[in-house]
């Protein structure tokens, strides 16, 4: 086995393998803090229904118009809800997966 490594890796260099691990821990961590501070928002029916939230993918605030409540129609109202809570959501988990897939893209890990 040649020395300072180990067969069938590339480099051999343990020690610079560890710190580029260690500067991604921290650079993800830091991301994840980042990404779960950020506020979302979203509507639907027209902005009849807004819902904001943030990274942690917890509701902030829910705003209904008053023209949006028909009391003849609640199914159209639990949809404009359902939509807006839909889209947020989607945000959140589309920004957070580009967003880490920058970072940990071009990293060239062995696993």
């Amino acid at each position: 086995m040649a020395r300072g490594g180990f067969p069938g890796m590339p480099g051999g260099n343990m020690q610079q393998m560890l710190k580029q691990v260690q500067k991604a821990q921290a650079s993800i961590t830091k991301l994840q803090e980042e990404l779960e501070a950020r506020e979302y928002e979203a509507s639907a029916g027209g902005g009849m229904v807004t819902v904001r939230a943030n990274g942690k993918k917890e509701l902030l605030s829910l705003t209904i118009k008053p023209e949006a409540v028909d009391p003849d129609d609640v199914e159209m109202l639990q949809d404009m809800v359902l939509a807006a809570v839909n889209e947020v959501l989607r945000q959140v988990e589309e920004t957070t997966s580009a967003e880490m897939g920058k970072l940990t893209g071009g990293l060239n890990l062995p696993f």
